[in-house]
């Protein structure tokens, strides 16, 4: 009986923000318009000054996409996410955790909403893949999917982590900027990492976020990983058992949290 309430509560939480964010028009175009834009201004901008050392013929622009599709994942885990401030704030979180539902059911539901949204959201934006110079037909397909959904499940889980522990939406939005962002940018989305032995070059290997860059890189270029990589050039079951343990990790933290704060 206990299961079945869990189950239901997540479904409820889940369905909802998916369908919160399909009424909210501007969201929808806003899921497509904001990394085609970022994608194309960052590409022009660096693409005249941008040499990938042993690999002339790769452009800024498609060593960039993969970094743009973390991005996606990473913004939407921080607009979703947020929704949690204003149900918390609204008294809706309040009654859900009155309910018969664990706490954890609350958690996977909210989590898995945002997570929906974000993928949704990055498919949108996998429809311009051939336009990077990504071959459909040659995609690592397994790996992409699986790279997307373990790494939307931990930025969720994250942004649920701090989302809970703030009141405000501005200090959240504060606290994404300074945490999610630069982990983003240090994971070698934007640029490459040529020495590994510098002091940036360590802060980049040991970001978590590389793993899901590096997971998505190898996925759309299964056949030129050498020439598009990071620098850092993570196998493939390292990124996804390292995503995997992160998104249990935060989301297990956002349980306790939750559990303790009530």
């Amino acid at each position: 009986m206990s299961a079945a309430l869990d189950l239901a509560t997540v479904r409820v939480l889940a369905g909802r923000d998916v369908v919160r964010f399909f009424r909210q028009r501007s969201r929808v175009i806003g899921a497509l318009a904001q990394p085609v834009l970022f994608w194309w201004v960052i590409g022009s901008g660096f693409g005249g000054s941008f040499r990938l050392q042993g690999a002339d013929h790769v452009s800024y622009g498609t060593y960039f996409y993969p970094g743009v599709v973390t991005m996606v994942l990473l913004f939407s885990a921080i607009f979703a996410t947020i929704t949690v401030i204003e149900d918390r704030r609204e008294g809706f979180l309040q009654s859900v955790l009155a309910g018969p539902g664990s706490r954890l059911s609350v958690v996977l539901g909210k989590c898995l909403g945002s997570s929906a949204v974000a993928l949704i959201q990055a498919s949108l934006f996998l429809l311009l893949a051939p336009l990077a110079g990504v071959s459909v037909a040659a995609v690592n397909w397994p790996l992409l999917v699986s790279a997307l959904v373990l790494s939307s499940l931990f930025l969720t889980g994250l942004g649920f982590v701090l989302a809970w522990w703030i009141n405000s939406a501005s200090g959240y939005h504060a606290v994404m900027s300074v945490v999610l962002i630069p982990m983003w940018v240090l994971s070698g989305a934007m640029f490459p990492l040529d020495t590994p032995d510098s002091v940036l070059g360590r802060m980049m290997s040991l970001n978590p976020m590389r793993f899901a860059v590096d997971a998505v890189r190898q996925a759309l270029f299964p056949g030129d990983t050498a020439s598009i990589a990071s620098g850092i050039g993570t196998l493939p079951v390292v990124s996804l058992l390292t995503l995997g343990g992160l998104a249990a990790l935060t989301l297990g933290i956002s349980a306790w949290r939750v559990g303790r704060r009530e």
